[in-house]
């Protein structure tokens, strides 16, 4: 079969490895309870992680997540030999434009199922509509892991353009957040001549820029971003340096793997004390059984690996772009420096809820929010 052939792809794990998980979180052992005095201060609290644990086991259904997945339309391909998975979801509609969307770390392809049908073929006529082509990161999910170094966010950025060519979307829009994002301003960046422009929840401006003349609001932004790398952002360095040793807990630990991503799922949402507040279980089950029945714990780290401070100081966005800044997201650059990197911002919003993950904490704005902005990068062409 040639390499640049499409082909249709179904998820179907076996009795055996769901009973395998479950009998793993029936034998798991537990630490003593955290001693902090403040809930999440230590990480996962003990208790949360119990219950969570016990209907993981008992009440959770995989093949739900099975068949939405199926439903959508799940395809493979293989770019530069290694295999990439993605979902793809053609519009009904003889106007709609092709769109990406790529998600970050601890997130798959989980974040969009419940956006997809309606970014496709909305409820209203007149809202735009998308062909809406979702990929699963190398090293995520049901794309291949990579076997040597080299897949950093350049090189995925590239291989997005040859996947959208392959499903003949010469020209498209694309939307990321986390190193979504990152590689969505790659992808804005590096091929103009494709991208038609970007929506992000993602800005990094260049380096070394100062705070001078921003506003007290623009400043606190800056501050809590610096905090957040300095402290709060361990796991960040643990999987940039040593991925292969947090790796070997992630893939043989169902337990150990829920914590380490529950635990961003709850700093990183604009919540007051657990994610459930506004995500559902289901949801982060989703993707946390995607990770595990994949084994893709330590190749997913691997993106810290790659492509931790890589992003090139002098890349340059010129293609329209519209960027949304969530309040309670771990990174939020302020407009005046994002302006230094994208050229030509058509939208800038800073809503007032909303984290990390808004299409599974605000799917509705999120999805209103993406067709504005488009619609605006598209306007300005």
């Amino acid at each position: 079969m040639p390499s640049s052939d499409v082909h249709a792809f179904e998820t179907h794990t076996t009795d055996a490895e769901l009973a395998d998980l479950r009998a793993r979180l029936a034998a798991a052992r537990l630490p003593e309870p955290e001693t902090a005095r403040r809930r999440w201060e230590q990480g996962v609290p003990l208790a949360d992680l119990v219950e969570l644990v016990h209907y993981w086991r008992t009440g959770y259904d995989w093949r739900w997540f099975e068949k939405r997945l199926d439903e959508i339309g799940q395809f493979r391909t293989t770019i530069d030999d290694l295999g990439i998975h993605f979902l793809h979801r053609r519009s009904a509609r003889a106007d709609a434009t092709p769109l990406i969307l790529t998600h970050g770390w601890p997130g798959s392809v989980a974040e969009f199922v419940d956006v997809v049908d309606e970014l496709a073929d909305p409820a209203d006529a007149t809202a735009p509509a998308f062909h809406v082509v979702v990929p699963s990161l190398p090293g995520f999910g049901y794309s291949d892991k990579p076997a040597t170094t080299g897949w950093g966010t350049e090189k995925i950025a590239a291989a997005w353009v040859e996947l959208m060519g392959r499903l003949g979307y010469r020209e498209f829009l694309a939307h990321g957040g986390d190193w979504g994002g990152n590689i969505t301003t790659v992808l804005g960046g590096r091929f103009p001549e494709h991208v038609l422009g970007i929506h992000s929840t993602f800005a990094e401006g260049p380096p070394g820029l100062s705070t001078d003349g921003l506003t007290a609001a623009e400043r606190k932004w800056a501050e809590d971003t610096r905090h957040f790398w300095r402290h709060r952002a361990a796991y960040a360095k643990q999987q940039a340096t040593r991925p292969q040793t947090i790796g070997y807990s992630l893939v043989d630990s169902p337990v150990g793997l829920l914590a380490w991503i529950l635990d961003k799922f709850a700093e990183w949402s604009d919540t007051e004390d657990s994610p459930f507040e506004t995500i559902s279980r289901d949801r982060v089950l989703d993707d946390v059984t995607l990770y595990w029945l994949t084994r893709t714990g330590a190749s997913a780290a691997r993106i810290y690996y790659e492509s931790h401070n890589s992003l090139d100081p002098e890349l340059r966005v010129d293609v329209p772009s519209a960027i949304t800044m969530y309040p309670r997201d771990i990174e939020k650059c302020p407009r005046p420096w994002a302006q230094e990197r994208y050229r030509q911002i058509v939208r800038w919003r800073s809503p007032e809820r909303g984290g990390h993950f808004p299409s599974l904490e605000v799917p509705g704005y999120f999805v209103q929010d993406l067709r504005d902005g488009l619609a605006a990068v598209l306007a300005a062409r």
